[in-house]
């Protein structure tokens, strides 16, 4: 196993407040007052944090005062969220889901539960027999805890006023059109509001405009297919609606910072890869 493959690490949250991006999913444990920034969406927070990203998105911790962030990080190659995903549902819970908040805000009995579990992992002897196996199970069971923890954090907001609804609405007509539709007009009109109106209200509910979660559905499907899948660029943006491959790999490097190539070559194909044939 590559030591890069997986790590935990404690650093200062100064070595965060410039944009960090790379090809491992990573889990961030930290506590403090400040903002944190996902592919240029601000979010603030206060207290323990627990926060996830996956490959190549950009992420900034910004504070004023200095805090410690534990962070774990894991390739795909060590451990496919894909592949495990009936062990550990946190696929569209924890990670690449672009329609909820990217952390959680634990209570100290579980901060320290998951914190315990980081050490946990830094004492273990990469060199000894079934070094791996302990590995992915305490990964397992920090997503476990985290994906519980999230799963307790939805259910108990109100998701029946008409806001919600409407917001549900939209939800559901970006999934079901956004390779085709990528027009915040588009979508306003099948709710029957105005641009504007749509605007102020997923704004207020998800710190991001309309056309910042439509191009985020068009990455995140990009960054399945080309992970996911053996199908060539050119097949991609054939099936993502782009005029050609030059156009789909400009918007892509646009929104990630990277090539789709770079993607593929430092995220690797998953071993699911066949199942999507």
């Amino acid at each position: 196993m590559k030591s890069t493959f997986f790590s935990v690490q404690k650093s200062d949250s100064e070595y965060y407040k410039n944009i960090f991006s790379d090809s491992c999913y990573h889990i961030f444990l930290f506590e403090g007052i400040g903002k944190i920034v996902i592919d240029f969406t601000e979010y603030d927070f206060n207290g323990k944090i627990v926060l996830f990203s996956s490959p190549f998105q950009n992420i900034q911790i910004l504070s004023d005062h200095s805090i410690g962030v534990e962070t774990l990080s894991f390739h795909s190659d060590f451990y496919c969220i894909e592949f495990h995903k009936k062990e550990v549902a946190c696929n569209g819970l924890l990670f690449n889901n672009i329609y909820l908040f990217p952390y959680i805000g634990l209570n100290k009995e579980v901060f320290d539960e998951i914190s315990e579990y980081f050490l946990k992992i830094k004492k273990i002897d990469l060199h000894e027999d079934f070094s791996e196996s302990i590995l992915q199970s305490y990964l397992q069971l920090i997503l476990a805890i985290c994906s519980k923890e999230k799963n307790k954090m939805l259910s108990d907001k109100d998701l029946v006023n008409d806001d919600f609804k409407e917001l549900k609405s939209f939800q559901n007509l970006v999934e079901k059109h956004f390779i085709a539709e990528k027009t915040l007009s588009f979508y306003a009109d099948l709710l029957n509001i105005t641009p504007n109106t749509l605007s102020k209200k997923i704004k207020s509910r998800f710190n991001k405009t309309p056309s910042q979660i439509i191009q985020e559905r068009v990455i995140l499907e990009s960054k399945k297919q080309i992970h996911l899948t053996r199908k060539s660029f050119k097949e991609i943006a054939l099936e993502l609606n782009f005029s050609d491959e030059f156009y789909f790999s400009k918007y892509f490097k646009k929104h990630t910072g990277v090539s789709p190539t770079h993607f593929r070559k430092e995220a690797g194909i998953s071993i699911v890869a066949d199942l999507y044939k």
